[in-house]
């Protein structure tokens, strides 16, 4: 974008007054100096230009810079704000700001030699061109820092979350485990001469068994509840990957964890379904709170511009969601979009109580 301030030159080289010999060269010249710029400042893009070909290309510009100022007038100073971005992009830090100065410098100087009056107003350009290139090379690697800290953030809560995960297992099912492993043993050494004790121990085994089951299913029913949060990020995402124009809203309310949980699933299934068989290009889903006749509910809209209903009796999946909701309340209604398409909406209480 900022070669378009390369127009003086141009300019200067479509008057033709160098004749057909000086117009060729200084073209040449300044497309040699454009390759060497763009070399520069778009080393990282693509393919990664070799440090020996960053440093030919820097110790280049300046060179043509010169030459092609005292050569050609006061409207090619220009191309010292082009060195200035090149040192802010290219340069260790702590050579940047005394290279900008340098550069700038130099331009006057040149501008000095020069028979007619120097472009003195290129030396804001040159100076704030330079030292925002510093600033935007300390705001990439800040931003590349954050990348980093946070892949590592979310490793480290990954392994925080998988270590917890053993601890409560462990906790669990260590003393549980042991105490059958001791009662199978004693049942097995009573079991020739006393079966009635043998069949004690093999009672006291069920029990244990049965306890540690539920104990089990409790600490990983956290692990596997569903959260509205985490469902509407997975259907922008799963949208997306189909080729389905998406419209998801990007935070969830706050709701009481059972109805919480039915939303989530339902959301989950109605995604599925835009995305296995509508055959749909737009989906909107929407997340409202409204004031009813029986209390505040939320209400949860998933609606596509597919086929449409088929007219065949909902699937096991819409029935098993409207038993879902049912359990805490709530209630499903499904049918046509306005126009075209399927829609969705998924009704729950938002107080606890309601669900009675």
């Amino acid at each position: 974008m900022w070669l378009a301030f390369l127009g003086s030159p141009v300019a200067d080289l479509v008057k033709g007054e160098y004749g057909p010999r000086g117009t060729v060269l200084g073209a040449l010249g300044l497309a040699a100096f454009v390759g060497c710029y763009v070399v520069l400042v778009m080393r990282r893009m693509a393919r990664p230009v070799g440090r020996l070909a960053v440093q030919a290309s820097l110790a280049v510009l300046p060179v043509l810079a010169v030459v092609l100022s005292l050569t050609l007038g006061a409207d090619w100073l220009v191309l010292f704000v082009y060195i200035s971005v090149a040192c802010g992009a290219v340069l260790p830090l702590r050579w940047t700001r005394l290279a900008i100065l340098v550069t700038t410098a130099v331009m006057v100087g040149v501008g000095l030699l020069l028979d007619t009056e120097p472009q003195y107003w290129l030396l804001v350009p040159a100076l704030l061109a330079g030292f925002s290139m510093i600033g935007v090379r300390e705001l990439v690697r800040t931003t590349r820092e954050l990348r980093e800290a946070r892949a590592r953030v979310a490793q480290l809560a990954a392994n925080e979350e998988r270590l917890r995960l053993a601890r409560d297992l462990h906790d669990l099912l260590g003393h549980s485990l042991s105490l059958i492993t001791l009662k199978s043993e004693l049942a097995g050494r009573m079991l020739p001469g006393h079966p009635d004790k043998a069949a004690d121990q093999v009672a006291d085994i069920e029990k244990v068994s049965r306890q540690a089951l539920v104990d089990v299913r409790e600490a990983v029913s956290g692990y596997r509840r569903a959260r509205l949060a985490t469902e509407l990020a997975g259907a922008q995402a799963a949208l997306t990957a189909a080729g389905v124009a998406a419209d998801v809203p990007s935070e969830a309310p706050d709701l009481p964890e059972s109805q919480e949980s039915a939303l989530a699933w339902t959301l989950r299934e109605a995604v599925t379904n835009v995305v296995r068989h509508s055959g749909a290009r737009r989906c909107v889903v929407d997340i409202t709170r409204r004031e009813t006749l029986e209390g505040p509910r939320v209400e949860l809209t998933v609606e596509d511009d597919g086929s449409g209903p088929s007219g065949a009796p909902p699937g096991n999946g819409l029935t098993g969601l409207a038993e879902r909701l049912a359990a805490v309340g709530g209630t499903l209604e499904t049918g046509a979009a306005r126009g075209r398409g399927f829609r969705l909406v998924a009704r729950v209480p938002v107080s606890v109580g309601s669900a009675a």
